[in-house]
């Protein structure tokens, strides 16, 4: 009887230590995941900015983007492996297409400005004001709830810079 007990609790303990991390439903893992890449994306938009624009007020938001999204980035990666969840690193394909495709646009900034700024912008909006709303984590939830009014932020931002584009 002292055998089984013995291998039961060190089942037990490796179970305990295996589970170390606090897991989170699909579907927190998958707006992690969504907004990681969006993160990714608005940083290297933002380099991009700063090489390519042609105007101060361009780069000057593509360093407001370098900026914020960085410390959202990092928010979210150690909230990330606190959960276990693991984050991509690198850019997706469908945002290094667009990337290239603003890089490559004949008005720089009015494409940045549309695409990255607003565009972009709104889709994250929806991402993060969903799980603000529908996150099962707490903390996932807390996650999405500060970093929304950024967001709203830098959209509000671009309509202003894409109003003074559109006279």
């Amino acid at each position: 009887m002292k055998k089984v007990s013995t291998i039961t609790l060190a089942i037990c303990g490796l179970a305990l230590s295996l589970g170390a991390h606090a897991q989170v439903s699909k579907k927190d893992q998958e707006f992690m995941t969504k907004a990681a890449a969006g993160g990714l994306y608005e940083v290297q938009a933002g380099n991009l900015a700063q090489e390519k624009g042609s105007t101060p007020t361009v780069k000057s938001f593509g360093a407001m983007l370098i900026k914020d999204h960085t410390t959202a980035n990092e928010e979210l990666k150690a909230l990330a492996s606190s959960k276990g969840v693991t984050l991509p690193t690198a850019l997706p394909a469908d945002k290094k297409k667009r990337l290239d495709k603003i890089a490559k646009a004949k008005d720089f900034d009015k494409e940045f400005v549309d695409e990255v700024g607003v565009d972009d912008h709104q889709h994250d909006i929806k991402l993060f004001e969903k799980a603000s709303s529908d996150a099962d984590d707490a903390q996932v939830k807390a996650f999405a709830t500060k970093t929304l009014p950024t967001l709203k932020a830098h959209r509000e931002h671009a309509e202003g810079l894409k109003k003074a584009y559109s006279k």
